[in-house]
């Protein structure tokens, strides 16, 4: 099993670098003020993995606050008092 996930991401290594390859005109890319002149199949990748970054922080989160949530819940109430 693992040798086929080994082999699917070289699939796709093999892929994004031919994408890349194929997509040398250069562009420039403008953020906050800064200016840099990329090719495109760069800035695109460059995109996807912020992007890619930014669901991993918000899922992160997210699984964080439910975790919370469950364990207040199974603590169990204080007994009543005298």
């Amino acid at each position: 099993m693992i040798w086929v996930a080994v082999s699917a991401g070289l699939v796709l290594l093999i892929l994004l670098i031919i994408f890349i390859l194929q997509n040398q005109d250069r562009v420039t890319v403008h953020y906050f003020g800064a200016a840099e002149d990329l090719s495109l199949g760069m800035a695109l990748f460059i995109a996807a993995v912020a992007g890619g970054v930014l669901v991993a922080i918000s899922g992160t989160a997210r699984i964080l606050q439910l975790r919370s949530q469950r364990r207040h819940r199974l603590v169990p109430p204080a007994p009543p008092g005298p």
